[in-house]
């Protein structure tokens, strides 16, 4: 018995088909992060911020004013804040202040915190601090150590060792003395040995008493 010829597909028809399955097979690949919902909301970008678990313990970094960089200032450095607040240029920073540069795993730094505590409170505002968590990997832990010490005053990241050659810095600790102008007038490298010695070193450097 002879069946009847198959009608054929046209050719304009083929390549329809072949489209339509291509697309297919494309979005079937495609990551979930590029379609739409369900709901038909387009999905959002990752979260780029760099808020770490306690953030909100430390003190904001502040908001600065652009200012040109002082011969002898501080580095003309951006860095991130370690808690909440936006990126801080040092070159943008004036005095009085103190730039302590620290880290969670550094031994000395946890002997002289207290005594950078102590500066903070008594001095009424008088002299600034900033401290700079210096190539530290644990974030979430330089958080903890800084609240655990009082050390809530503004803190920023240096993971990868931008402050290292303008400030020579050898490890951690180490702290800048800034003036009212942005010089950089003294720079203490090792460990404060006593609460003396620190509270005499901003008198003579900063010229600052309470």
């Amino acid at each position: 018995m002879t069946h009847p010829p198959h009608p054929r597909t046209p050719p304009a028809a083929r390549w329809a088909v072949s489209v339509l399955l291509g697309l297919a097979l494309l979005m079937g690949c495609a990551p979930e992060a590029s379609r739409e919902g369900e709901g038909g909301e387009t999905p959002q970008s990752p979260d780029s911020s760099r808020t770490v678990a306690g953030a909100e313990k430390l003190a904001d970094c502040p908001s600065t004013p652009s200012r040109p960089p002082v011969s002898d200032g501080l580095p003309d450095v951006s860095l991130p804040c370690l808690g909440n607040g936006p990126d801080i240029r040092l070159a943008d920073l004036r005095g009085p202040l103190l730039v302590n540069v620290w880290a969670q795993w550094c031994g000395p730094c946890r002997d002289e915190a207290p005594y950078l505590a102590d500066l903070q409170q008594k001095s009424g505002g008088k002299v600034q601090l900033i401290g700079i968590d210096y190539a530290d990997p644990r974030p979430e832990k330089a958080i903890e150590f800084a609240v655990e010490h009082g050390l809530v005053y503004p803190h920023l990241a240096d993971t990868d060792k931008q402050v290292r050659q303008p400030l020579r810095v050898g490890g951690p600790p180490l702290t800048a003395f800034v003036d009212k102008a942005g010089k950089v007038v003294h720079v203490h490298r090792g460990v404060f040995k006593s609460q003396q010695e620190l509270d005499q070193l901003v008198r003579t450097k900063l010229g600052v008493t309470w």
